[in-house]
């Protein structure tokens, strides 16, 4: 049985969940969101670039995926709100011997749908699905994907050869996508035993072929529960919205900055309304202008508004990467995104106004939130 929650949070309170390079931080707060309590840094000096909060099933189960130099990449699991974590007497996320690959790290841990509650997906490097059918305790490779014809032309992004974006169709119980630095974007319509590509209309800026049927820079791709079949994908050099589950992508960079950047989210009550915070360049990877702005869209990508109440507009050279925007869930939204410098920020009113939660942690790489007792 999951333990039960301190006494110090409640259901309608906030959970916030900050990986970093030294380590992983749990805040937390009231519904109201006004002050917010830390807890960390836990996995001392090891970096977490995954984590995950499971609520499915009576569970409330913090997930993290955490990389240490001497002892490799292990999926920790904590039911008090970090107050203990397991401890897999060795790697719990393996590939088969026969396969001749090594974990490097864990880049996405996924709970599955409401209806299988013990369901967990993780993407990994070198790129790979893992699915977990006991909360996340013992891992196996998803055969489908492992042995794909593509693999071996898959080429290595800059940050390596990651799986590092899952999403489901809570309406169909067998279809997920998968993107992969620099394979694409991926899909399965039987469960994942089988995938197929599906990239037509993303640009590969950097290969001879500039529409390749895979290859591509994928950075984050979204959707939404209400709406699966719609993605909206931030490439490497690119913004795009797909209406039919990625068989085919349409252009949206439309009035923002710089179409190249990391973070994306949804909202999570409007399909139509998405959050991205653009880079100025793939050789500069600072916000244009050195303006720390958020930029959202709430009619689907015809247009786009940048979001920057109290946030530093000038001489702010920040960079958020792929997982370090996010979401908590609420009636009104909060949202939250922390930078490469180690600031962390967040906003009570859907992104209108921004506050700073915490300036001095190390770098961030992951942040994720949500209610606790939300279904």
């Amino acid at each position: 049985m999951p333990a039960d929650p301190p006494a110090s949070l409640s259901t309608g309170d906030v959970v916030l969940l900050v990986g970093t390079m030294k380590g992983a931080f749990v805040f937390s707060s009231t519904g109201e969101r006004g002050e917010w309590r830390m807890d960390g840094p836990h996995f001392r000096g090891e970096a977490v670039y995954s984590m995950a909060f499971d609520q499915r099933g009576g569970r409330r189960r913090i997930l993290a995926g955490t990389q240490s130099m001497h002892w490799g990449s292990v999926v920790r699991a904590s039911d008090d709100f970090g107050a203990t974590w397991s401890a897999p007497d060795r790697q719990n996320v393996r590939f088969p011997e026969e396969s001749g690959l090594a974990l490097a790290n864990v880049w996405q841990l996924r709970p599955g749908r409401v209806d299988q509650p013990d369901t967990v997906y993780c993407g990994v490097e070198p790129a790979a699905l893992f699915q977990s059918d006991d909360g996340g305790e013992t891992w196996s490779v998803v055969q489908g994907l492992l042995q794909h014809e593509h693999r071996p032309q898959w080429q290595p992004g800059g940050g390596g050869l990651c799986l590092h974006t899952i999403v489901l169709d809570h309406g169909h119980p067998r279809r997920m996508g998968v993107a992969i630095s620099t394979g694409g974007f991926y899909r399965t319509e039987d469960g994942g035993r089988s995938w197929r590509a599906r990239n037509a209309g993303v640009r590969a800026e950097f290969l001879p072929d500039r529409h390749p049927e895979f290859g591509q820079c994928v950075h984050k791709v979204v959707n939404h529960p209400s709406r699966p079949e719609r993605l909206f994908l931030q490439n490497h050099w690119g913004l795009y919205r797909s209406d039919d589950w990625g068989d085919r992508w349409h252009d949206v960079a439309n009035g923002v900055p710089s179409d190249f950047g990391f973070a994306m989210e949804m909202h999570p009550h409007d399909p139509d309304t998405v959050y991205i915070v653009p880079l100025d360049s793939d050789q500069f990877r600072i916000v244009p202008d050195a303006r720390l702005r958020v930029y959202r869209t709430r009619d689907a990508g015809a247009s786009w508004q940048p979001l920057e109440g109290g946030l530093p507009q000038r001489d702010a050279y920040e960079c958020v990467l792929r997982d370090g925007l996010c979401t908590d869930g609420h009636r009104t939204a909060g949202f939250y995104f922390g930078t490469r410098s180690g600031k962390l920020f967040g906003s009570a009113d859907e992104g209108e106004t921004w506050r700073e939660i915490s300036g001095a942690l190390p770098p961030i790489v992951c942040v994720k939130a949500a209610v606790v007792g939300a279904p």
